[in-house]
């Protein structure tokens, strides 16, 4: 069997790691640390969330570094502050026995001051964010000029965040001859254009099927009417008295609310978003990982970069616009052996983005009933019963109670006991479900009331052209930001998203096209002033009208002035926004 002493490591290295409890190398790293250690060939790793990657390309960065030489020597980008926080801490313990090396991190939402000065006394390797990199490259605080080694990892987050911009920049000032190792869990079109402009010949190592979910996870979901989205919800964490997870909501108040709802419910549960302080996210992260919270409510951006062991579970109380970031959420739980499951909690317009999903999980996503009432009782009764087996009692600190307790109870018979017993601990869960409702829907009544229902009103989208795109940093996950974030367009129903070179096409539920209008008017995206008009052969309404081209027409309808540019692919029809304000 292969261990981390067949490989040519420090013994410095070995026994750091040794006290970790490393032992077998997982799949990632025993393929990539041989090629890292061995040659100086380029590597794309693609590989799930919590899979080791750190080790695999951490371990022989650190046996690579040279401590006599006090420049930077190696960097490692990664998408969030958590994330970055993490890898640091990680290199630092493999370093345990290396006290001559040092790792500094930089990143956002921290004083620039403190990091400064600890660049400023010397690093060999660096762990930061894209943007807190840059700015300290513009500082001229942090050169990374001469530099042998460049990580980055979860690439496909960062572009997602939208960092492709400070990625080129901060790739375009590192030297030509260095080892560049790219780890992510998918493998986008995005993805193949880093490895293409800034790799030579990499090596492409990867561990599962590009764009596949872990195959220690089950994946299904319940198909419920939207308003019973938080019954549901109630259910799975009843029906999984040991739950340990974390739940996926679209926006930030949405986030907060179920948060709320859960706690005044009486579940162990808290929330995370991006309205929250630093503070206030360390404070609430800290009881997660101590598992003083059972169940974590987050948006996807709050949550990026969060490594936590032994998740149980991972609900998507909706789900997610981008079918990777499904891959993501789901690839948080069923690590190291373990197993894990992911629900998604669906309503009859979303059944779509299930199949949609599936394709790119490469794994079937099975439907299943909603927990009755009854069904949740056993559970719950069965749980209780299991936890009085198993508890250890002190018998030191109620032996002087118990005389008093004898008498008090003797009139009680054995069955009696038991039955009030249980009855103190079960009492909530028998009258709260008793006579509860079945909250399941079929397929079939699902597809027909949606189907009725766009018949009856004379359901229709209406396309609207906005002058920006590609080159203005514009991705879906964005435009759909903007969208999200004005009130009166929430739970719009969205169509497909063509997001060209200069400009964009989008379609909304016609029956919104004033408040589409209206919400887009003078906005502003990173600086530029938004204009939005309906596509020629729709009304033609815009929110400039002087700006409105009055000539130069194409066939297609829409100026040939504005651009041009192969469309992204776009939303199908029934893609909703599903939320208020942005997370």
């Amino acid at each position: 069997m292969l261990t981390f002493e067949n490989f040519d490591l420090s013994t410095s290295i070995l026994t750091a790691i040794k006290e970790l409890g490393y032992e077998i190398p997982t799949p990632i790293q025993e393929k990539t640390i041989p090629h890292l250690l061995n040659t100086k060939q380029d590597l794309v790793g693609l590989a799930q969330t919590g899979t080791g990657k750190t080790a695999a390309f951490g371990l022989p960065i650190l046996q690579q570094i040279n401590p006599n030489n006090k420049f930077t020597q190696c960097i490692i980008l990664s998408p969030t502050r958590e994330l970055c926080m993490q890898i640091s801490n990680d290199m630092m313990s493999y370093a345990k026995y290396l006290p001559e090396i040092r790792v500094t991190s930089v990143y956002g939402g921290a004083s620039i001051d403190n990091q400064i000065r600890d660049l400023k006394k010397g690093s060999h390797i660096i762990v930061g964010t894209p943007g807190r990199v840059l700015d300290l490259l513009k500082r001229r605080i942090l050169k990374i000029d001469q530099i042998k080694f460049l990580v980055l990892d979860e690439a496909d987050e960062m572009l997602n965040m939208g960092f492709k911009d400070d990625m080129d920049a901060i790739l375009e000032t590192t030297p030509k001859e260095k080892q560049t190792s790219l780890f992510s869990a998918t493998m986008p079109k995005e993805i193949r254009n880093i490895a293409s402009n800034y790799m030579n010949n990499p090596l492409e190592i990867s561990v599962g099927t590009k764009n596949s979910g872990a195959d220690d996870v089950e994946h299904f979901y319940y198909l419920v009417n939207a308003k019973n989205r938080y019954l549901a919800l109630k259910r799975i964490a009843d029906i999984n008295p040991d739950i340990y997870g974390i739940v996926f909501c679209r926006t930030r108040k949405e986030t907060q609310d179920v948060a709320d709802k859960l706690i005044q419910d009486g579940y162990n549960a808290d929330s995370l978003h991006g309205d929250l302080s630093q503070a206030q996210r360390d404070h609430v992260m800290g009881r997660f990982r101590s598992r003083h919270l059972q169940i974590l409510v987050a948006t996807d951006v709050a949550a990026r970069g969060i490594d936590v062991n032994d998740l149980t579970h991972i609900i998507n109380y909706n789900l997610p616009d981008e079918r990777e970031i499904y891959i993501h959420r789901s690839g948080r739980t069923g690590r190291a052996g373990k197993k894990g499951v992911s629900v998604s909690i669906v309503h009859s317009k979303e059944l779509h983005k299930v199949r949609e999903i599936q394709k790119v999980l490469q794994k079937p996503i099975n439907k299943k009933d909603v927990p009755g009432g009854e069904e949740i009782c056993h559970k719950q009764l069965m749980n209780m019963i299991s936890k009085i087996e198993q508890i250890e009692t002190n018998d030191n600190q109620i032996e002087e109670f118990l005389p008093e307790i004898y008498e008090k109870l003797s009139w009680l018979s054995r069955e009696d006991l038991l039955k009030r017993f249980v009855s103190v601990e079960f009492n909530r869960f028998l009258k709260y479900y008793k006579n509860a409702p079945d909250l399941n829907i079929s397929e079939k009544s699902a597809n027909e009331r949606s189907d009725s229902r766009f018949e009856k009103k004379g359901y229709k989208f209406t396309k609207f052209f906005l002058t920006i795109g590609e080159k203005d940093n514009l991705t879906k996950v964005k435009l759909m930001e903007i969208i999200n974030n004005d009130d009166s367009l929430a739970g719009a129903e969205i169509g497909k998203i063509e997001i060209l070179k200069g400009f964009t096409f989008f379609e909304v539920d016609a029956r919104l096209e004033d408040k589409v209008i209206k919400a887009f008017n003078n906005k502003r995206y990173e600086g530029k002033r938004l204009k939005i008009e309906v596509k020629s052969g729709e009304q033609k309404r815009s929110s400039d009208r002087s700006r409105v081209p009055k000539t130069g027409r194409s066939e297609s309808g829409y100026s040939r002035s504005y651009g041009s540019g192969k469309p992204k692919s776009g939303y199908s029809k029934g893609a909703r926004t599903g939320g208020r304000k942005k997370p």
